[in-house]
């Protein structure tokens, strides 16, 4: 299915989530009005590293960001690997994976519509939302 978010259009593969996909959609408009900051949906983690990556994205707090190498060095693994993990979330947003960021806070990647730009526009929403300064930086600007 898809969702709208903040103006863009999202692929989220709602097997994965108990709920019905109407559930699904009133939580995100929910997000996206400011009531919601977590979810309450039961999602299934895929099996494996993927799996693994997707438990700690979801454990990261709203308007808060964890980079690669942070969740790598929890799960023993790398940092490349997360990314990859990353880029197979089938549930973004509910399993927050916009919220892993590049060592110096660079934007890296995000697999849904739009990439980075959705990504950025994630978190300073949540930024916003929470009172946070952003502290994030496009690929560019890392060279």
């Amino acid at each position: 299915m898809n969702l709208v978010l903040l103006d863009t259009e999202l692929e989220f593969d709602e097997s994965v989530v108990a709920e019905s996909p109407d559930e699904i959609r009133t939580q995100v408009r929910e997000y996206e009005r400011g009531d919601r900051r977590t979810f309450d949906l039961d999602v299934t983690y895929l099996d494996g590293l993927t799996g693994d990556v997707m438990a700690a994205m979801a454990a990261i707090p709203y308007g808060e960001t964890r980079t690669y190498g942070d969740l790598a060095a929890d799960l023993e693994t790398s940092p490349v690997a997360v990314g990859q993990a990353c880029g197979r979330n089938p549930a973004p947003i509910v399993v927050p994976c916009h919220r892993v960021v590049g060592s110096d806070g660079a934007l890296t990647g995000y697999s849904a519509a739009d990439g980075v730009t959705t990504k950025r526009r994630l978190l300073e929403f949540e930024a916003r939302e929470s009172g946070r300064a952003v502290q994030t930086r496009l690929p560019t600007e890392r060279f």
